[in-house]
């Protein structure tokens, strides 16, 4: 599987969107083995950070101007909240920017370790460690799709649930891409999908 993605993200035009508006940041959608199953590893935020209290995310954070690039951001932000080593994930591609509606632009990379993380978690910025199998996240009665508005413009919004998480909004976005871009439809509830298989 890890070859098949990093072929996908690679020879596709992702799309970038530069708006001075918006804050840039990044996150890290993380592939790993575990018990078998490729997992994607997500966090609950705590309340104490400034934004985003509570939420489901991919780990991630704000750029800053000595990180240099967007995939830099993502490395560090997953070191500083979880401990897991620059050094130690292969990053294999990115994925589209998303925009927030609290005024973020993200840079979703896809990465894979090799491993089942060593978690030195940040216990300011991360409550929870939540690790989800592709098997389960993306099995349909798992997912839903609902309208919402914003200044009087239909928008879709998607929620994925997994053991009481509900995960929404922009990581919501980046996944359903990941998903459709990477894994066939009609296969998905049958397989279990290592993130070092064969393409």
């Amino acid at each position: 599987m890890k070859e098949r993605v990093k072929r996908i993200l690679t020879q596709r035009e992702r799309e970038v969107i530069k708006d001075a508006h918006l804050t840039p940041s990044a996150v890290l959608l993380l592939l790993y083995k575990k018990d078998g199953d490729c997992c994607i590893l997500f966090t609950k935020r705590t309340e104490n950070v400034t934004y985003h209290k509570g939420q489901i995310c991919f780990p991630g954070g704000g750029y800053q101007e000595e990180d240099g690039t967007a995939r830099i951001t993502a490395l560090r932000e997953s070191f500083e909240e979880l401990g897991i080593g620059i050094e130690d994930v292969e990053v294999l591609g990115a994925l589209d920017d998303e925009v927030t509606t609290t005024g973020f632009v993200i840079s979703p990379f896809v990465g894979v370790l090799p491993h089942h993380p060593r978690f030195k978690i940040n216990p300011t910025e991360i409550d929870e460690i939540i690790e989800v199998p592709v098997s389960a996240i993306s099995n349909k009665d798992n997912f839903r799709e609902e309208i919402e508005f914003r200044d009087g413009v239909a928008y879709p919004s998607y929620f994925y649930e997994y053991q009481g998480h509900v995960i929404w909004g922009a990581t919501a976005g980046i996944l359903k891409k990941f998903l459709g871009l990477i894994f066939p439809v009609e296969t998905l509830d049958e397989q279990r999908i290592s993130p070092d298989s064969g393409a």
